[in-house]
Protein backbone atom coordinates (compact mmCIF):
# COMPACT_ATOMS: atom_id res chain seq x y z
CA UNK A 1 0.00 0.00 0.00
CA UNK A 2 1.28 3.22 -0.74
CA UNK A 3 0.95 6.24 2.27
CA UNK A 4 0.07 9.71 1.27
CA UNK A 5 0.52 13.04 3.18
CA UNK A 6 -2.87 13.83 4.86
CA UNK A 7 -2.21 17.45 2.95
CA UNK A 8 -2.92 15.83 -0.18
CA UNK A 9 -6.33 15.47 0.57
CA UNK A 10 -9.50 17.37 -0.91
CA UNK A 11 -9.93 20.66 1.11
CA UNK A 12 -12.43 19.12 3.22
CA UNK A 13 -10.84 16.29 4.72
CA UNK A 14 -7.22 17.70 5.06
CA UNK A 15 -8.87 20.92 6.35
CA UNK A 16 -10.52 18.40 9.05
CA UNK A 17 -7.33 16.55 9.49
CA UNK A 18 -5.35 19.63 10.40
CA UNK A 19 -7.99 20.90 12.60
CA UNK A 20 -8.15 18.21 14.64
CA UNK A 21 -3.66 17.61 15.24
CA UNK A 22 -3.24 15.35 12.24
CA UNK A 23 -2.32 17.44 9.63
CA UNK A 24 1.24 16.00 9.76
CA UNK A 25 -0.15 12.31 9.37
CA UNK A 26 0.82 9.97 6.64
CA UNK A 27 -2.71 8.22 5.32
CA UNK A 28 -2.86 4.58 3.82
CA UNK A 29 -6.00 3.90 1.61
CA UNK A 30 -8.24 1.13 1.74
CA UNK A 31 -11.66 -0.19 1.40
CA UNK A 32 -13.50 -1.75 4.24
CA UNK A 33 -16.76 -2.33 2.62
CA UNK A 34 -19.08 -2.36 -1.41
CA UNK A 35 -20.24 0.95 0.10
CA UNK A 36 -18.63 4.40 -1.73
CA UNK A 37 -17.16 5.02 1.98
CA UNK A 38 -13.64 6.22 1.97
CA UNK A 39 -11.34 4.97 4.35
CA UNK A 40 -7.84 6.12 5.35
CA UNK A 41 -6.25 5.12 7.91
CA UNK A 42 -3.35 7.44 9.74
CA UNK A 43 -0.69 5.32 10.06
CA UNK A 44 0.72 4.85 13.50
CA UNK A 45 -1.89 7.08 15.41
CA UNK A 46 -5.18 3.94 16.07
CA UNK A 47 -7.24 6.39 13.74
CA UNK A 48 -8.92 6.17 10.31
CA UNK A 49 -10.32 8.73 8.67
CA UNK A 50 -13.58 7.94 7.13
CA UNK A 51 -15.46 9.64 3.91
CA UNK A 52 -18.74 9.33 3.36
CA UNK A 53 -20.40 12.43 1.84
CA UNK A 54 -22.78 10.79 -0.12
CA UNK A 55 -24.88 9.21 2.07
CA UNK A 56 -25.69 11.32 5.20
CA UNK A 57 -28.68 8.76 6.80
CA UNK A 58 -25.59 6.41 6.86
CA UNK A 59 -22.92 8.45 8.30
CA UNK A 60 -25.57 9.80 10.84
CA UNK A 61 -26.61 6.29 11.64
CA UNK A 62 -23.12 4.57 11.90
CA UNK A 63 -22.21 7.35 14.40
CA UNK A 64 -25.48 7.16 16.34
CA UNK A 65 -24.99 2.87 16.17
CA UNK A 66 -21.10 3.36 17.32
CA UNK A 67 -21.86 5.39 20.64
CA UNK A 68 -24.84 2.67 20.84
CA UNK A 69 -23.17 -0.64 20.52
CA UNK A 70 -20.10 0.53 22.48
CA UNK A 71 -22.52 1.39 25.69
CA UNK A 72 -23.94 -1.95 25.64
CA UNK A 73 -20.02 -3.19 26.36
CA UNK A 74 -19.59 -4.27 22.69
CA UNK A 75 -16.68 -3.01 20.78
CA UNK A 76 -17.74 -1.25 17.54
CA UNK A 77 -14.86 1.72 16.41
CA UNK A 78 -15.71 4.58 18.35
CA UNK A 79 -15.84 8.24 16.86
CA UNK A 80 -13.05 10.34 17.86
CA UNK A 81 -14.03 13.59 16.16
CA UNK A 82 -16.61 14.59 13.43
CA UNK A 83 -18.10 16.74 10.52
CA UNK A 84 -21.57 16.37 10.26
CA UNK A 85 -21.51 18.85 7.36
CA UNK A 86 -19.25 17.38 5.32
CA UNK A 87 -19.40 13.26 5.91
CA UNK A 88 -15.89 13.21 7.84
CA UNK A 89 -15.34 11.26 10.96
CA UNK A 90 -12.39 10.10 12.62
CA UNK A 91 -12.46 6.36 14.03
CA UNK A 92 -11.23 4.10 16.16
CA UNK A 93 -8.90 1.77 14.28
CA UNK A 94 -9.49 -1.97 15.06
CA UNK A 95 -6.86 -3.50 13.45
CA UNK A 96 -7.06 -6.06 10.78
CA UNK A 97 -7.69 -9.39 12.16
CA UNK A 98 -10.85 -10.07 10.53
CA UNK A 99 -12.52 -13.28 11.42
CA UNK A 100 -11.72 -14.01 7.49
CA UNK A 101 -8.21 -13.10 7.95
CA UNK A 102 -8.23 -14.89 11.02
CA UNK A 103 -9.58 -18.12 9.60
CA UNK A 104 -7.19 -18.09 6.97
CA UNK A 105 -4.32 -17.26 9.47
CA UNK A 106 -5.15 -20.38 11.15
CA UNK A 107 -7.20 -19.20 14.12
CA UNK A 108 -9.59 -22.23 15.69
CA UNK A 109 -12.78 -22.01 13.98
CA UNK A 110 -14.75 -23.10 16.86
CA UNK A 111 -13.23 -20.78 19.50
CA UNK A 112 -14.07 -17.59 16.91
CA UNK A 113 -17.43 -18.68 16.26
CA UNK A 114 -18.67 -19.62 20.06
CA UNK A 115 -17.24 -15.87 20.96
CA UNK A 116 -19.62 -14.04 18.48
CA UNK A 117 -22.76 -16.24 19.08
CA UNK A 118 -21.90 -15.39 22.89
CA UNK A 119 -21.78 -11.79 21.50
CA UNK A 120 -24.93 -12.06 19.95
CA UNK A 121 -26.42 -13.39 23.56
CA UNK A 122 -24.94 -10.62 25.44
CA UNK A 123 -26.88 -7.81 22.68
CA UNK A 124 -29.94 -10.05 23.08
CA UNK A 125 -30.40 -10.09 26.61
CA UNK A 126 -30.02 -6.41 27.22
CA UNK A 127 -33.41 -4.75 27.48
CA UNK A 128 -31.72 -1.86 26.14
CA UNK A 129 -30.36 -3.03 23.09
CA UNK A 130 -33.40 -2.24 21.07
CA UNK A 131 -33.26 1.37 23.00
CA UNK A 132 -31.91 2.91 19.83
CA UNK A 133 -33.72 5.16 16.75
CA UNK A 134 -32.95 2.57 14.03
CA UNK A 135 -36.18 1.44 11.63
CA UNK A 136 -37.76 -1.91 11.81
CA UNK A 137 -37.39 -4.98 9.99
CA UNK A 138 -40.75 -5.51 9.25
CA UNK A 139 -42.64 -7.91 6.95
CA UNK A 140 -42.92 -4.70 4.15
CA UNK A 141 -39.01 -4.41 4.27
CA UNK A 142 -38.92 -8.42 4.05
CA UNK A 143 -41.41 -8.66 1.02
CA UNK A 144 -39.24 -6.24 -1.00
CA UNK A 145 -36.03 -8.10 -0.15
CA UNK A 146 -37.68 -11.13 -1.21
CA UNK A 147 -39.03 -9.23 -4.68
CA UNK A 148 -35.42 -9.23 -5.53
CA UNK A 149 -35.76 -13.05 -6.60
CA UNK A 150 -38.70 -12.86 -8.40
CA UNK A 151 -37.35 -9.87 -10.59
CA UNK A 152 -33.91 -10.69 -11.01
CA UNK A 153 -33.61 -14.69 -10.18
CA UNK A 154 -36.59 -16.06 -11.53
CA UNK A 155 -36.86 -14.59 -14.92
CA UNK A 156 -32.91 -15.72 -15.34
CA UNK A 157 -33.95 -19.23 -14.83
CA UNK A 158 -36.82 -19.15 -17.12
CA UNK A 159 -37.65 -15.90 -19.54
CA UNK A 160 -40.95 -16.94 -20.11
CA UNK A 161 -41.93 -16.88 -16.54
CA UNK A 162 -45.75 -16.82 -15.97
CA UNK A 163 -46.83 -13.18 -15.31
CA UNK A 164 -48.41 -14.87 -11.59
CA UNK A 165 -45.38 -15.73 -10.45
CA UNK A 166 -44.62 -12.56 -8.49
CA UNK A 167 -47.97 -11.88 -7.26
CA UNK A 168 -48.53 -15.66 -5.87
CA UNK A 169 -44.46 -15.85 -4.19
CA UNK A 170 -45.56 -12.64 -2.40
CA UNK A 171 -48.56 -13.93 -1.32
CA UNK A 172 -46.90 -17.34 0.17
CA UNK A 173 -44.37 -15.22 1.72
CA UNK A 174 -46.36 -12.86 3.45
CA UNK A 175 -48.28 -15.90 5.42
CA UNK A 176 -44.68 -17.88 5.82
CA UNK A 177 -43.21 -14.97 7.55
CA UNK A 178 -46.01 -14.59 10.27
CA UNK A 179 -44.19 -15.94 13.05
CA UNK A 180 -41.34 -13.02 12.26
CA UNK A 181 -42.99 -10.27 10.80
CA UNK A 182 -43.99 -8.53 14.75
CA UNK A 183 -40.77 -9.04 16.22
CA UNK A 184 -38.34 -5.87 16.63
CA UNK A 185 -37.24 -7.92 20.14
CA UNK A 186 -33.45 -6.48 19.11
CA UNK A 187 -31.02 -4.40 17.15
CA UNK A 188 -29.82 -6.71 14.34
CA UNK A 189 -26.60 -5.64 11.88
CA UNK A 190 -28.42 -7.59 9.01
CA UNK A 191 -24.68 -8.64 7.91
CA UNK A 192 -23.06 -10.91 11.12
CA UNK A 193 -20.35 -12.58 9.45
CA UNK A 194 -16.84 -13.26 9.37
CA UNK A 195 -16.11 -10.34 6.80
CA UNK A 196 -17.83 -7.78 9.67
CA UNK A 197 -16.47 -9.64 12.65
CA UNK A 198 -12.86 -8.95 14.35
CA UNK A 199 -10.87 -10.25 16.89
CA UNK A 200 -9.24 -7.69 19.55
CA UNK A 201 -7.19 -9.47 21.61
CA UNK A 202 -6.24 -6.73 23.66
CA UNK A 203 -9.82 -6.92 25.03
CA UNK A 204 -11.46 -9.37 27.56
CA UNK A 205 -14.73 -11.53 27.14
CA UNK A 206 -17.48 -10.57 24.29
CA UNK A 207 -15.76 -7.30 23.80
CA UNK A 208 -13.18 -9.46 22.13
CA UNK A 209 -15.52 -9.61 19.48
CA UNK A 210 -15.02 -6.10 17.01
CA UNK A 211 -18.22 -5.20 14.82
CA UNK A 212 -17.90 -3.25 11.76
CA UNK A 213 -20.40 -2.38 9.10
CA UNK A 214 -23.45 -1.53 11.13
CA UNK A 215 -24.89 1.47 9.18
CA UNK A 216 -27.84 -0.42 8.13
CA UNK A 217 -28.78 -1.91 11.47
CA UNK A 218 -32.48 -2.39 12.01
CA UNK A 219 -34.91 -3.25 14.73
CA UNK A 220 -35.81 -7.17 14.14
CA UNK A 221 -35.73 -10.75 15.30
CA UNK A 222 -32.75 -12.06 17.30
CA UNK A 223 -32.31 -15.14 15.24
CA UNK A 224 -31.57 -13.22 11.74
CA UNK A 225 -27.70 -11.90 13.11
CA UNK A 226 -27.12 -15.68 14.30
CA UNK A 227 -28.95 -17.09 10.94
CA UNK A 228 -26.56 -14.94 8.92
CA UNK A 229 -23.46 -15.70 10.93
CA UNK A 230 -24.40 -19.95 10.93
CA UNK A 231 -25.30 -20.18 7.40
CA UNK A 232 -22.70 -17.90 5.11
CA UNK A 233 -23.17 -17.48 1.78
CA UNK A 234 -19.80 -17.37 0.93
CA UNK A 235 -18.07 -20.10 3.29
CA UNK A 236 -18.99 -23.45 4.60
CA UNK A 237 -18.73 -23.83 8.34
CA UNK A 238 -16.88 -26.95 9.72
CA UNK A 239 -19.04 -29.86 9.89
CA UNK A 240 -21.72 -30.22 12.80
CA UNK A 241 -20.53 -26.50 13.75
CA UNK A 242 -23.49 -24.91 13.14
CA UNK A 243 -25.99 -27.71 15.40
CA UNK A 244 -23.14 -26.82 17.79
CA UNK A 245 -23.63 -23.03 18.04
CA UNK A 246 -27.51 -23.28 17.37
CA UNK A 247 -27.75 -25.16 20.56
CA UNK A 248 -24.93 -22.59 22.00
CA UNK A 249 -27.64 -20.43 21.46
CA UNK A 250 -30.84 -22.23 22.31
CA UNK A 251 -29.32 -23.29 25.97
CA UNK A 252 -28.56 -19.71 26.62
CA UNK A 253 -31.23 -17.55 25.09
CA UNK A 254 -33.47 -15.07 26.36
CA UNK A 255 -36.65 -16.54 27.95
CA UNK A 256 -39.21 -14.36 26.37
CA UNK A 257 -38.09 -15.92 22.92
CA UNK A 258 -40.05 -19.07 23.63
CA UNK A 259 -38.94 -22.79 23.40
CA UNK A 260 -36.18 -24.38 21.49
CA UNK A 261 -38.48 -25.26 18.73
CA UNK A 262 -40.21 -21.72 17.95
CA UNK A 263 -36.37 -20.51 18.06
CA UNK A 264 -35.40 -23.19 15.44
CA UNK A 265 -38.33 -22.45 13.29
CA UNK A 266 -37.96 -18.47 13.22
CA UNK A 267 -34.25 -18.98 12.31
CA UNK A 268 -35.06 -21.29 9.44
CA UNK A 269 -37.54 -19.09 8.10
CA UNK A 270 -35.10 -16.02 8.25
CA UNK A 271 -32.40 -18.47 6.68
CA UNK A 272 -34.77 -19.05 3.61
CA UNK A 273 -35.50 -15.58 3.19
CA UNK A 274 -32.02 -14.23 3.23
CA UNK A 275 -30.84 -17.14 0.86
CA UNK A 276 -34.12 -15.73 -1.58
CA UNK A 277 -33.10 -12.47 -1.54
CA UNK A 278 -29.51 -13.19 -1.91
CA UNK A 279 -29.82 -15.27 -5.03
CA UNK A 280 -31.53 -12.07 -6.32
CA UNK A 281 -29.19 -10.03 -5.38
CA UNK A 282 -26.05 -11.97 -7.02
CA UNK A 283 -27.77 -11.94 -10.56
CA UNK A 284 -28.80 -8.47 -9.97
CA UNK A 285 -25.24 -7.63 -9.58
CA UNK A 286 -24.32 -9.95 -12.79
CA UNK A 287 -27.05 -8.36 -14.84
CA UNK A 288 -26.98 -4.73 -13.70
CA UNK A 289 -23.85 -4.00 -12.14
CA UNK A 290 -21.82 -6.32 -14.64
CA UNK A 291 -20.28 -8.14 -11.39
CA UNK A 292 -20.10 -11.88 -12.09
CA UNK A 293 -18.00 -12.67 -9.33
CA UNK A 294 -20.76 -13.82 -7.61
CA UNK A 295 -22.38 -16.19 -9.55
CA UNK A 296 -19.91 -18.54 -7.92
CA UNK A 297 -21.79 -18.96 -5.27
CA UNK A 298 -25.39 -19.37 -6.55
CA UNK A 299 -25.02 -23.60 -6.34
CA UNK A 300 -24.19 -23.03 -2.42
CA UNK A 301 -26.62 -20.58 -1.78
CA UNK A 302 -29.56 -22.18 -3.63
CA UNK A 303 -28.19 -25.55 -1.70
CA UNK A 304 -28.98 -23.57 1.40
CA UNK A 305 -32.21 -22.08 -0.02
CA UNK A 306 -33.72 -25.78 -0.88
CA UNK A 307 -32.50 -27.05 3.12
CA UNK A 308 -33.79 -24.04 4.56
CA UNK A 309 -37.18 -24.02 3.05
CA UNK A 310 -37.24 -27.51 3.71
CA UNK A 311 -36.55 -27.08 7.67
CA UNK A 312 -38.77 -24.38 7.57
CA UNK A 313 -41.48 -26.88 6.09
CA UNK A 314 -42.50 -24.08 3.79
CA UNK A 315 -43.79 -26.79 1.09
CA UNK A 316 -46.05 -24.51 -0.49
CA UNK A 317 -43.35 -22.04 -1.56
CA UNK A 318 -41.17 -25.68 -2.75
CA UNK A 319 -44.41 -26.57 -4.69
CA UNK A 320 -45.04 -22.64 -6.48
CA UNK A 321 -40.75 -22.76 -7.29
CA UNK A 322 -41.24 -26.72 -8.58
CA UNK A 323 -44.07 -25.37 -10.84
CA UNK A 324 -43.38 -22.38 -12.39
CA UNK A 325 -38.97 -22.95 -12.32
CA UNK A 326 -38.20 -26.78 -12.74
CA UNK A 327 -35.08 -27.44 -11.81
CA UNK A 328 -34.61 -23.91 -10.39
CA UNK A 329 -31.50 -25.51 -7.90
CA UNK A 330 -29.08 -26.91 -10.87
CA UNK A 331 -29.90 -23.94 -13.32
CA UNK A 332 -29.08 -21.75 -10.71
CA UNK A 333 -25.23 -22.88 -11.66
CA UNK A 334 -25.66 -21.81 -15.41
CA UNK A 335 -26.47 -18.37 -15.36
CA UNK A 336 -23.94 -16.88 -17.59
CA UNK A 337 -21.95 -13.94 -16.41
CA UNK A 338 -22.15 -10.59 -17.86
CA UNK A 339 -19.68 -7.80 -17.82
CA UNK A 340 -20.57 -4.20 -18.53
CA UNK A 341 -18.13 -2.96 -20.89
Amino acid sequence: MITVPASTLAPPAASFLAAEGHGDAQLTPFTADASPRRYHRLEGRGLILMEDPSDPVGYAAFLLLSAHLNSLGLSAPRIMARDKANGLALIEDLGDATYTHCLKAGEDERTLYHLAVDTLLHLHHDPSGSDVGQPRYDIEVMLKELAIFAEWFAPAIRPELDANFARDWRALWRAALAPVADRFDTLIMRDFHVDNLMLLDDRKGIARCGLLDFQDAALGPCEYDLMSLLQDARRDLAPGLEDEMLARYLENAPKHLGNAADIRHRYYILAAQRHARILGVFVRLNQRDGKPNYLKWMPRVAQQLRTALDDAQLTDISALLGAHLPEWQSRAATISPQTNS
